[in-house]
C-alpha cells in the first residue's frame, strides 16, 4: 500500500491546515473522517440555496492581520458583523452588554448613570471573594443582569445551577458604555462568501482523503505513516485507560419557514431557564442569502452521552489534570501529535486554531 510522511486524524480546520501547508513543503498526507463530509464542525450544509452551519454559527473574527490574510488567499469573506439578541421572556437586549443593554434594562442614558447603577447593583450584593460561578457574575454585575442575562443562559449550557459552577468561568464580563452592538472587539470579522466548504475544498485540493473513515475501526492506516495528526478525543486514543474527560453536548433541530425574514438577527439567545434551548440560528442572515423562505435551527445543550458527538470540553481541576496525564502518555510515544479542539481538550477560536495548526507544521519541517 502506499504510504505517507503524514496521517491526519480529523478532516477540520486544524488537520486541514496542516495537510495544505505540509503538502506545499511536498510532505504526502492522508487525510481520513469518520464523517462524510470535510470541514468538521465548520461544516456548512446548502439546504434550499442557503448555508446551514450544520454544527452551530461560526464567525470568523481575528485581530491578527497574518491570520486574516491567510484566510483570505482562499476564499473572500463578506462584511458580516456579529450582533446577537437576548430574548428574556419575551424582552429583548443587546449583547454584549453596552450602553443599548443597560438602557433596555434600567433606562440610563449616559455612561455615568449605568456605570453608577452598576455600581449600587454590585455593593448590594457584599460578595467577597467569590466562591463559583452566582458571586462572581453578582459581584461583577449585580442581580438585574445576572438573573436576566446569565443564570438561565449558563445552567442550560452547563446542565448544573451556577451555584455549582467554579468562578473562573467568567473570570471577566465585558462591559462596553458606548451604544456599540458589535459582539467582537476583533479588527477583522466575516463568513466566507459562498460558505466553509469552498475553503476546505482548497485546503484539501492536493492530499488524500478518506471520508466514513473511523481512524479506530482502521488502525492498519498508522502502519502507512511515521507520524499521526490527531484531532480526536485524546481520552480515546488510549482506551480510555486513564479514565473519562467529560463533555456537554448539542442537539439541533433544524426547520424550512415559509417566510423571508423569522427573527430579523442571525443569532437570538433565550435567556430564560423556562425555554429549553439556548438559541436560534437564523442561516441566511450569515450571508444575506435571498430566499423566500428561511432556515432556523434550534440549538438544545444536553448531557454528553458515549457514542455521541462532544462539543464543550469542561475544564474543571480534575478533567484538567487528566487530560495532563494523557498528554504526558501520548508524548511518549512520538508518533502522534495532537491538535485541535477534542485532542487538546480546548474550546477554541477559529483563527487559534489556524495559527495552532500553522506553528505546528512549521515546527515540524524544522525539525525534519
Amino acid at each position: 500500500m502506499k504510504t505517507y510522511d503524514y496521517l491526519i486524524v480529523g478532516a477540520g480546520l486544524f488537520g486541514s491546515v496542516c495537510a495544505y501547508e505540509l503538502s506545499r513543503a511536498s510532505k504526502s498526507c492522508l487525510v481520513i473522517d469518520k464523517r462524510n463530509h470535510i470541514g468538521g464542525n465548520v461544516y456548512c450544509e446548502s439546504v434550499n440555496g442557503i448555508n446551514v452551519h450544520k454544527y452551530g454559527a461560526h464567525i470568523f473574527h481575528t485581530s491578527n492581520k497574518t491570520i486574516w490574510d491567510y484566510v483570505n488567499s482562499f476564499i473572500e469573506f463578506n462584511r458580516y458583523t456579529n450582533y446577537p439578541i437576548a430574548n428574556f421572556k419575551g424582552k429583548l437586549f443587546n449583547l454584549p452588554f453596552n450602553m443599548n443593554t443597560f438602557y433596555q434594562m434600567w433606562g440610563t442614558i449616559t455612561p455615568d448613570a449605568a456605570k453608577a447603577k452598576i455600581e449600587a447593583e454590585v455593593a448590594r450584593e457584599k460578595i467577597g471573594e467569590p466562591k463559583n460561578l452566582e458571586e462572581k457574575a453578582l459581584s461583577l454585575v449585580g442581580r438585574d443582569i445576572y438573573e436576566t442575562l446569565i443564570k438561565g443562559y449558563t445552567e442550560k449550557q452547563w446542565g448544573c445551577k451556577c451555584s455549582e459552577l467554579p468562578p473562573f468561568i467568567i473570570s471577566r464580563l465585558p462591559l462596553r458604555f458606548t451604544f456599540d452592538n458589535n459582539y467582537f472587539n476583533d479588527r477583522y470579522q466575516g463568513i466566507p462568501i459562498g460558505g466553509y466548504n469552498k475553503l476546505f475544498e482548497k485546503l484539501l485540493s492536493n492530499v488524500d482523503l478518506k471520508l466514513n473513515c473511523d481512524f479506530f475501526d482502521n488502525k492498519e492506516l498508522a502502519n502507512l505513516t511515521k507520524r499521526i495528526i490527531y484531532t480526536g478525543p485524546i481520552d480515546r486514543l488510549l482506551d480510555f485507560k486513564l479514565g473519562r474527560l467529560e463533555y456537554r453536548g448539542l442537539h439541533f433541530d433544524t426547520r424550512i419557514e415559509k417566510t423571508d425574514n423569522f427573527q430579523g438577527s442571525a443569532v437570538v439567545n433565550y435567556t430564560s431557564s423556562t425555554v429549553p434551548y439556548t438559541r436560534i440560528i437564523e442561516h441566511k442572515h450569515f450571508e444575506s442569502t435571498p430566499s423566500n423562505e428561511t432556515i432556523i435551527t434550534y440549538e438544545y445543550p444536553k448531557r454528553y452521552v458515549e457514542g455521541a458527538e462532544p462539543y464543550y470540553p469542561i475544564n474543571n481541576p480534575r478533567n484538567d489534570a487528566l487530560y495532563a496525564n494523557y498528554e504526558n502518555e501520548i508524548k511518549k510515544t512520538h508518533k502522534f501529535i495532537l491538535g485541535g479542539r477534542l485532542a487538546t481538550y480546548k474550546y477554541l477560536d477559529m483563527h487559534c486554531v489556524i495559527q495552532s495548526a500553522l506553528e505546528t507544521v512549521n515546527a515540524l519541517l524544522k525539525n525534519n
